[in-house]
């Protein structure tokens, strides 16, 4: 039911508003509040919230900003907003989301709804079997860079509520604290990490990226995800002249292209057998290259296939390393499943869905944990490799489901092992 305020904004809306923010739990924000502390008063908070929302006269405060280490080194700033203030953008952000998706081109799948990564790079796949030739871009600091005056065009075009048009200008300009605690005066971008800042983002792309496309080059279908995207092409020559048409528009829209993360590329395979410097691109966490594929028949190719990258192997064996599994043998093999599978399961999810096998690596070093943590835990082992070695390929084969790997790969894993 909605009060007699200015603004038609329902306390349901914030109550389903707050619900979604739980779900995504997050970091405390300038204020120090963390979810749990929201709850603790949650009625009143609820309240209170609404009341500023539907009256107009909520305020958002400073967005907090930290520091998250980027993998190709470097750091990405991210701005954390208050619990409250995360409830009441994802407000707005429900109320617009619906009407823009109708908007938004069909090959945008960053920040959608029933859209995903796995999505954009199976397309990828499909297209890079069709066309001999493909431009992978990235945008230098996207978030950061967007401009307001072309942001707030497309913002005025297709947001017609004039409490999500005020809400939206007042977190678009609203100030920053950096990570010193020193205030951050802000003339552009969207906060990395904000709720409604993958929205505006969308928006901002699609007239400056996915209509410019569709006008301009309807013949070289494209899959972007936020700032990420490869467009294909039929020759060389077209894929060069793609790649500086898109390096101008994006300067045109005061967005500069990322010199090392952007090229052509050749997507050889054993049809296309011609030598090029460049027959690789990563996007979305998986590496397209000619890759080794046998069929049921036994008959051998080269395929352009995407697979897990070295990069993403690499963050996933540091994220093992820090669970130091050797060191608790305080818990037993089933404590282990439960405290982990949820992370593998997400893992093989998403880098197992193409190109399986390459996960495999991933896995052998977890169970090579598993194998150090054993020799600690039980005496019978600590000197034994080839005993350890049993006892695993044992337990994988008695409790395959236990570990989620276990059931995909089978004795696989194990068995590809060295004595540890």
């Amino acid at each position: 039911m909605t009060s007699a305020k200015p603004y038609g904004i329902s306390k349901r809306m914030v109550l389903e508003a707050y619900r979604h923010v739980r779900a995504n739990r997050g970091a405390a924000g300038i204020d120090g509040e963390s979810i749990e502390m929201f709850e603790a008063d949650l009625s009143r908070n609820l309240y209170k919230l609404w009341n500023r929302m539907a009256s107009g006269s909520y305020f958002p405060p400073p967005v907090k900003q930290v520091e998250i280490p980027k993998k190709d080194k470097g750091v990405r700033i991210l701005g954390i907003p208050t619990v409250a203030d995360r409830i009441a953008q994802q407000v707005v952000k429900a109320r617009i989301e619906g009407e823009l998706e109708g908007l938004f081109h069909p090959d945008s799948y960053g920040y959608r709804l029933k859209k995903s990564a796995a999505d954009a790079v199976a397309v990828t796949r499909e297209r890079c079997w069709k066309y001999d030739w493909c431009v992978e871009f990235d945008i230098r600091r996207a978030f950061d860079e967007l401009d307001w005056d072309l942001l707030r065009r497309a913002i005025r075009k297709h947001v017609k509520d004039p409490w999500a048009l005020l809400y939206i200008e007042r977190w678009l300009t609203a100030p920053a604290v950096s990570v010193d605690g020193q205030p951050v005066p802000r003339t552009k971008g969207v906060p990395q990490g904000s709720v409604i800042g993958p929205v505006l983002m969308n928006l901002h792309m699609h007239y400056t990226f996915d209509a410019w496309m569709q006008r301009e080059h309807p013949c070289n279908p494209f899959a972007r995800y936020a700032d990420d995207a490869v467009a294909h092409c039929r020759s060389e020559s077209e894929a060069k002249a793609l790649l500086a048409a898109i390096e101008g528009r994006l300067k045109a829209c005061k967005l500069e292209m990322h010199p090392e993360k952007s090229g052509v590329v050749y997507c050889r395979d054993s049809n296309r057998r011609k030598a090029y410097p460049r027959i690789q691109f990563t996007f979305l966490g998986y590496t397209f290259r000619p890759r080794r594929v046998k069929a049921r028949s036994g008959k051998v190719w080269r395929g352009f296939l995407p697979a897990v990258s070295a990069a993403a192997i690499k963050r996933m064996n540091r994220q093992i390393r820090e669970w130091h599994l050797p060191r608790q043998t305080s818990v037993g093999l089933y404590e282990l499943a439960k405290r982990y599978n949820d992370t593998l399961r997400g893992w093989l999810n998403y880098y197992g869905r193409f190109y399986q096998s390459a996960m495999q690596r991933v896995f052998d070093h977890f169970d090579q944990g598993l194998l150090y943590w054993a020799r600690r835990k039980y005496r019978k082992f600590a000197r034994s490799p080839r005993r350890r070695h049993r006892w695993l390929t044992k337990m994988v084969t008695r409790h395959p489901r236990l570990f989620i790997h276990w059931l995909a790969f089978g004795k696989v894993t194990v068995r590809t092992m060295g004595a540890v």
